[in-house]
């Protein structure tokens, strides 16, 4: 019987392993963004105040420096499809977009807790509901032919860890009514389509097998923490079909002084006397940077870092191997690049090849990681953005104020305000978001640090020296 556990439980980490990547040669299920896309992302709160849309067009950044995009949150945390609906044309379609991608339904199977013999009916009402605003959205979108159109399932509500937060029952079946919907509509329309919701909870109760509290979504089981947006972030460039492209391959031997292989990258001035190899080095892509510092939804909050124990990351987009063959393999040999000290390796490590896209101190690592903090800095000032515009559509909107931004607003959300925690915290945004000439500065500051993440990303040549260590 233990052997039979023993035995059920590495399957299923086999078969978890396997959904989730994709398998060894995943097929591309929407196409990749190309040069000049303008991608905008339709959602709810865990659009709008999540990363993966970032998390996405940092891959973009940093892999292929020389195409460039734009992307554009327009998410609303607690929108259900009818206000999706009824934001399309101002918060999507007047972006002139390129690629859209949709998602909806944590919301709008709603959060209430039923007995088990009233679950069904209720959620058959509200997926019902749901989908009677989706249908118009089907019919919106069909008119606009020029923009691509991806339809993204909600990532899972997650029912089984054993947090504190009792879940809500038979929830995340009903979501995935909602998410079969979207496929159908995806097949019949021609759309593209992309899971997070299965992938998401198969990770969740994978990690829930050593530990029952283990969850993506502390504490309330809805909002990926920055780990789980990571996964979101992998999982979508995976459909695009993206997994296996190095950063760059490279692999010289010793012995015959030749270049045996230069993958995605230009191997130049190569010299090699004795236990001494130099070259320069010039890539067509940096290693992906990833932020350690804990963000985001959850309680506590976790680092897009740490999904590298999640999910194998490294291995299908972060690979930047440098292998020196024929070296003595019991020495040790230590790396500089442009003169500084980068670490030491044997021979015998160096024949296997090293993953230069580990190693924080490399120049090519350093200038991916000012990007990236250039693109968390756009981030930041698109979310105040975003807190205006939930002020606008969540709260303004039903009470006939849309856009209203006068004196007599900020005292109606002040009063407001004493009875909603969410109104009360978003308030400071919104008493400097309300003036135009602030949102329009707000705007210059993302356009200026897009065009400086676009001038500083191009990889550059460096000097690369392998020594025998004294």
């Amino acid at each position: 019987m233990v052997f039979f556990s023993t035995f059920k439980y590495h399957l299923f980490l086999l078969f978890t392993a396997v959904f989730i990547t994709g398998g060894p040669a995943a097929a591309q299920q929407v196409a990749p963004f190309k040069n000049g896309d303008r991608v905008v992302f339709m959602g709810n709160s865990i659009t709008d105040g999540g990363h993966y849309h970032s998390y996405i067009w940092l891959y973009y950044m940093t892999h292929f420096p020389s195409m460039r995009i734009s992307v554009v949150n327009a998410g609303i945390g607690g929108d259900v499809c009818k206000q999706m609906l009824e934001r399309l044309d101002d918060e999507v379609f007047s972006k002139k977009p390129t690629v859209m991608t949709f998602t909806f339904g944590m919301n709008d199977t709603g959060y209430q807790y039923y007995a088990p013999e009233k679950a069904d009916s209720a959620y058959n009402a509200k997926v019902g509901e749901s989908l009677k605003y989706f249908k118009l959205v089907e019919a919106e979108l069909n008119k606009h032919p020029e923009v691509k159109k991806i339809m993204l399932a909600s990532p899972p509500y997650d029912e089984t860890s054993k947090i504190k937060f009792a879940p809500f029952v038979k929830k995340n079946a009903a979501i995935l009514r909602i998410v079969d919907e979207q496929q159908k509509a995806a097949k019949r329309n021609n759309w593209g389509f992309i899971d997070f919701n299965t992938p998401m909870l198969l990770i969740n109760q994978r990690g829930q097998l050593k530990d029952s509290t283990f969850t993506m979504e502390a504490p309330d089981r809805i909002h990926p923490s920055n780990d789980g947006q990571m996964v979101m972030a992998y999982t979508f460039l995976n459909a695009q079909g993206l997994a296996g492209s190095k950063v760059a391959d490279m692999s010289i031997n010793a012995k015959n002084k030749k270049i045996e292989k230069a993958e995605n990258c230009g191997l130049s001035n190569l010299l090699v006397s004795g236990d001494h190899v130099s070259f320069d080095y010039l890539a067509n892509s940096l290693p992906y940077p990833l932020d350690s510092i804990p963000g985001g939804f959850g309680k506590p909050a976790r680092s897009q870092l740490e999904a590298l124990k999640l999910i194998p990351f490294t291995d299908e987009y972060n690979q930047e191997i440098l292998a020196i063959k024929q070296l003595k393999s019991t020495s040790t040999y230590q790396l500089k690049i442009d003169d500084t000290f980068i670490g030491e390796w044997t021979g015998a490590d160096l024949e296997k090849g090293i993953n230069l896209a580990l190693i924080n101190a490399t120049p090519e690592y350093q200038q991916a990681l000012a990007i990236m903090h250039l693109n968390e800095e756009r981030w930041t000032i698109e979310r105040r953005l975003r807190e205006y515009y939930w002020i606008q559509y969540s709260i303004l909107k039903p009470k006939g104020l849309l856009f209203n931004d006068g004196e007599s607003t900020i005292d109606s959300l002040q009063k407001y305000a004493k009875k909603d925690f969410f109104v009360a915290v978003t308030i400071p945004t919104y008493q400097k978001a309300r003036f135009k000439i602030v949102r329009d500065a707000w705007q210059k500051e993302m356009d200026l640090l897009t065009d400086e993440i676009y001038q500083v990303n191009k990889p550059k040549s460096h000097h690369f020296e392998i020594t025998l260590s004294k």
